[in-house]
């Protein structure tokens, strides 16, 4: 359903720059598209330079400065990228990224394009250094491109197993006892000032069952609270991906999610592990 909307949002912008501040630009425009991709686990791309179609708008030579920007800034982002000839929009070349997914699937979602028609049609002008009057070169960008399609492919290629810092609920609390439940609801203010996402399970299946229905949630971390965690203040931590963690003091582990929710990585920290308790002696036959 998010692929082919009735209606879409564009994260599309306008900047307007010097033919010289150009080249500056479309790299900075990249280095915005590769820190947002990237943050989101896209960092496969596949670049097309497309270039003047027959029918344009615009003079040769400013065609030509445009494209040498783009060319240069894929060149400073030590980019490849294919040549699509004649591809490019009337009104200026452009830039096209298209990620791949989990399954190597490309989806085309980025572009840079350089517009020559719309400042002329505006009348858009500037004083040059020279004292003439000079049009500016309009940029448009646009990093998601359709944000509910980008938010499908996003889905598709994580199927649904958001990474910590996205998914809806980041943290779940397993109450072993009714005992507890205070105590829960205490834990959950203090990571909900963190701002992390945490629910409270009712409590009202077996702790193994508990774990299960949050796994299968796919809620990337589950604490377990018995009456020992209760009165020691702290959490024994469990990672969907990585099995049981040891146990935490309720201050660290709100501290250390919320680190890695604010640098887009998973918790791997491990907490206390208790050591195994000695094994009975083997009664005399």
């Amino acid at each position: 359903g998010l692929m082919r909307v009735r209606g879409f949002t564009q994260d599309d912008a306008h900047i307007f720059c010097l033919p010289e501040q150009l080249e500056d630009e479309i790299v900075a425009v990249l280095d915005l598209t590769e820190t947002i991709l990237t943050r989101f686990g896209f960092d496969k791309y596949d670049i097309m330079l497309s270039t003047r179609p027959e029918k344009s708008v615009g003079g040769d030579e400013i065609w030509d400065a445009a494209t040498t920007a783009l060319e240069g800034a894929l060149k400073t982002k030590g980019w490849e990228y294919g040549i699509d000839e004649g591809g490019g929009a009337f009104y200026g070349p452009k830039i096209d990224v298209k990620i791949r997914d989990a399954i190597g699937r490309q989806w085309q979602c980025s572009t840079v394009q350089c517009d020559f028609n719309l400042p002329e049609r505006f009348g858009l002008e500037y004083i040059s250094a020279e004292g003439n009057r000079e049009q500016p070169i309009m940029v448009h960008r646009a990093i998601f491109g359709s944000l509910e399609r980008f938010f499908g492919i996003l889905i598709e290629n994580c199927s649904g197993d958001f990474p910590l810092w996205l998914a809806p609920t980041q943290l779940k609390l397993l109450p072993v006892t009714d005992a507890v439940n205070d105590y829960c609801q205490e834990v959950a203010k203090k990571a909900a000032r963190a701002g992390i996402r945490v629910e409270v399970d009712r409590g009202t299946e077996r702790l193994a069952k508990q774990i299960r229905n949050a796994e299968q949630q796919r809620v990337p971390v589950m604490a377990v609270i018995g009456m020992k965690e209760m009165e020691t203040g702290k959490l024994a931590v469990r990672s969907r991906k990585l099995g049981d963690l040891g146990s935490f003091v309720v201050e660290d582990l709100v501290a250390e999610m919320a680190d890695c929710a604010e640098g887009a990585v998973e918790l791997t920290k491990m907490g206390e592990v208790e050591p195994p308790k000695p094994k009975e002696e083997a009664k005399a036959e």
